[in-house]
């Protein structure tokens, strides 16, 4: 199974994904779609991703180009630039995946979905957010928000 995530890199929160048995370019559009619907970000938001063909993709430039969203990617060789993502890559194999022995993808499916937005978006802390989740600090900049 391929997993397409969305992060926001303010909040650390993922807000889009995609899960399918290939890696096409639907799979990150839908992610990427997900993002959008959750969002409603202007237009002129920087896109960024890893070098992918998915990402390369006429269906994933027209999708970034008909919401006036700038694409980014990295240069080969420079994987600092997709730190955030590598990030929750990691933390999703090492705390879910390696740990378990799914029986179908489904299960393996609805685990993964489970991890994201029962545990990952709230209450899984991030030192880069003081050590909130990424839901209890995008909760509190929207209290700060209010205050000023």
């Amino acid at each position: 199974m391929y997993l397409a995530v969305v992060i926001d890199l303010y909040s650390r929160k993922v807000v889009g994904w995609s899960i399918g048995s290939r890696m096409k370019a639907q799979l990150v559009c839908d992610a990427l779609r997900m993002a959008i619907w959750q969002r409603r970000p202007a237009e002129g938001l920087i896109v960024h991703s890893d070098r992918g063909s998915q990402y390369a993709s006429n269906d994933y430039r027209r999708l970034l180009k008909a919401h006036g969203f700038e694409g980014s990617m990295s240069r080969k060789g420079d994987c600092w630039d997709n730190a955030v993502v590598e990030s929750f890559f990691g933390s999703l194999k090492q705390e879910r995946v390696q740990w378990r022995h799914y029986q179908t993808r489904r299960e393996a499916h609805q685990d993964v979905l489970n991890y994201i937005t029962m545990f990952y978006n709230s209450h899984r802390l991030h030192s880069y957010l003081d050590y909130m989740s990424p839901n209890q600090y995008e909760a509190e900049m929207a209290k700060l928000r209010k205050v000023a």
